[in-house]
């Protein structure tokens, strides 16, 4: 398995990141990329939003296991790619590659609008991933 991750994250680490993430690492699998996804928070939430968690049942992804957890400074420092959603993370990596998808809308107001714009920037990035392997 190849060391190259892609770290999502978002303010609580309990909804766009954790979709990315979800999305990514589905899409890279079926390519047969060696690259992981794993998502994070700046200010994490106890605990997955609910509607997150049931929509990504939906889809056949569960991830009622997981938590939301604290970006670390060294994942960041080491990832081939880091995405932002709203969070300033200079400070924490000044050297990292960072791009900001800060215009997807909130997934509390709407999961499926949500979900398509991620959706689309994700097969974008793993098109990257696939054209660097």
């Amino acid at each position: 398995m190849s060391d190259r991750t892609v770290v999502f994250v978002c303010l609580h680490g309990a909804a766009k990141s954790l979709i990315a993430a979800t999305l990514f690492q589905r899409l890279a699998d079926e390519r047969g990329l060696a690259v992981r996804s794993t998502f994070a928070g700046t200010e994490p939430d106890p605990a997955i939003q609910p509607n997150v968690v049931a929509r990504l049942l939906e889809e056949g992804v569960d991830v009622r296991p997981l938590r939301p957890r604290r970006v670390t400074r060294d994942e960041l420092a080491s990832a081939w790619r880091v995405v932002s959603f709203g969070c300033d993370l200079t400070a924490l990596a000044p050297d990292a590659r960072i791009e900001r998808w800060d215009d997807v809308p909130a997934v509390s107001e709407d999961y499926g609008r949500a979900r398509d714009v991620i959706a689309a920037r994700v097969r974008m990035l793993v098109g990257q991933a696939s054209g660097a392997q």
